[in-house]
């Protein structure tokens, strides 16, 4: 499993462009330029040939199919990333949840709870939807993240009771990440890519074998607590669908089994949401080596 050593492209100064043209020309427009001028080089990148191989051996499809969601993929990751500093600019979209009641009934109770993401659609739009005033939210987020970005999400982020954690190499965001579930708090963490620890269970994924790393699933297991998956999926041009779904795993079993339980169900409803948006898949490595 490769650590994500990735960051938003660009600098301050073209972010801070981006966000003043998006304040009074259409998102419709930016999608429009990328899918001419952006994804086509991007065909010749790095980038091209684990996602090939994702639609073409993991899902199946024919050669030509495979090559044509490529450059959609490329597409839709464009359409997310213009999203994400459209929000910046003060945009709206349009958000419908699936499974609130999920969210609503642990933000209710005095116990903190753990959310698992993925890198799939586009799950910081959560941020501006999955909200509660009774509980703050904590974001475990890559530290080497550009600066004018982290600076945007502070400013959204403070409006939604929500607090970034940043992944440190010495491994003190554990110590963060456990006073937080203490404090009865929710805390947040991608859960398909290895983030400091080289600890990983191999879980049958889109039919090969793939390492998903040991620590989100042992972060919940260690103090019992309920676990919820969110992906958050574009369906519309102005439009997202937030999945909120539960996990069950036997408290009282062996602290082993615990993990492997939330991680086999995790990868199955990764792999359900794939199914259903294929072209929502952002993991721009080999991802089965």
């Amino acid at each position: 499993m490769k650590q994500w050593d990735g960051t938003t492209y660009g600098n301050g100064a073209m972010h801070r462009w981006l966000i003043a043209l998006l304040r009074n020309i259409d998102v419709r427009v930016f999608y429009a330029f990328a899918y001419v001028f952006v994804v086509p080089p991007c065909l010749f990148c790095s980038s091209f040939t684990p996602i090939w191989h994702y639609f073409r051996q993991r899902l199946g499809y024919s050669s030509l199919k495979a090559f044509w969601y490529t450059y959609l993929n490329h597409g839709i990751f464009a359409q997310a990333v213009i999203d994400k500093f459209a929000m910046y600019a003060g945009r709206r979209f349009d958000i419908e949840v699936d499974g609130l009641a999920f969210f609503q009934q642990l933000a209710g109770q005095p116990d903190g709870f753990v959310i698992l993401s993925s890198h799939v659609g586009n799950y910081e739009i959560a941020g501006y939807s999955l909200v509660s005033s009774e509980k703050r939210l904590n974001a475990l987020v890559y530290s080497g993240e550009k600066e004018s970005v982290m600076k945007n999400r502070n400013k959204m982020f403070v409006q939604t009771n929500i607090h970034m954690i940043s992944v440190r190499k010495d491994m003190s965001h554990l110590y963060d990440i456990n006073n937080a579930l203490a404090n009865g708090e929710i805390v947040s963490i991608p859960s398909d890519r290895i983030w400091g620890s080289s600890k990983s269970i191999s879980i049958p994924f889109l039919g090969r074998e793939a390492d998903f790393p040991v620590g989100p699933f042992h972060v919940a297991a260690l103090r019992g607590q309920e676990v919820l998956v969110v992906h958050v999926m574009k369906i519309a041009v102005k439009r997202y669908r937030v999945y909120v779904k539960p996990l069950a795993y036997d408290k009282h079993a062996p602290r082993q089994e615990q993990i492997e339980a939330l991680a086999r169900q995790y990868v199955a409803e990764l792999e359900r949401m794939l199914r259903q948006y294929p072209t929502q898949w952002y993991n721009y490595f080999d991802f089965w080596s």
